[in-house]
């Protein structure tokens, strides 16, 4: 996972954006296609670059947080894993349910009753990792227990993905290329 925490923003907003963004294109040649096919591709591209960035940062800054910054890793985790397997659903979901509507097969009713309250718990499991990686960003940075005035910021970068991994990503990779140089010379020393 040190994959994500080297790349350059420019080098990540293309893997994460512009990529699927090309292949989501393509679909509009073929429109049938494109919904059931291209898209769940493009939703599992982004959701590889978009949640495993959030994986790699998020368990790489906990052990350099602060011993007052109380945070816990193990919620961290399940709320970053239950989004990625809905999104993984929903898109199995289109490629297996969509054939049956464009036939004019219906689909069931109950299964919206299912996946808007699986939604909304989608939703808040993505803003908590919004606020788990902006505080701890913040505390590593600062190495003290952050309040939410600080990192509040953070979040909204974090939220607004394509702009916000302009500024964030440099600030990961100003951390890391320094606890690796660090690690390098204890090395080197022995």
């Amino acid at each position: 996972m040190k994959f994500f925490l080297t790349l350059k923003h420019w080098q990540f907003f293309v893997f994460a954006c512009v990529l699927p963004f090309f292949i989501d294109l393509t679909s509009f040649i073929n429109y049938t296609i494109g919904a059931i096919y291209v898209f769940p591709l493009m939703m599992i591209l982004f959701v590889f670059f978009f949640f495993g960035w959030f994986y790699a940062v998020g368990t790489n800054l906990y052990p350099k947080l602060p011993a007052k910054a109380k945070m816990s890793l193990t919620r961290f985790k399940i709320f970053l894993f239950f989004p990625v397997f809905y999104i993984l659903a929903i898109s199995v979901f289109l490629v297996v349910s969509m054939p049956y509507s464009t036939s004019g097969g219906p689909i069931e009713p109950w299964i919206f009753l299912l996946i808007l309250p699986l939604h909304l718990f989608s939703m808040f499991c993505i803003f908590y990792c919004f606020y788990f990686i902006a505080k701890a960003l913040k505390s590593v940075e600062s190495q003290t227990a952050s309040t939410s005035g600080e990192y509040i910021g953070d979040i909204f970068l974090i939220w607004f993905f394509p702009i916000g991994i302009w500024f964030i990503q440099p600030r990961i990779n100003k951390l890391f290329d320094e606890s690796d140089a660090g690690e390098e010379v204890v090395e080197e020393v022995y």
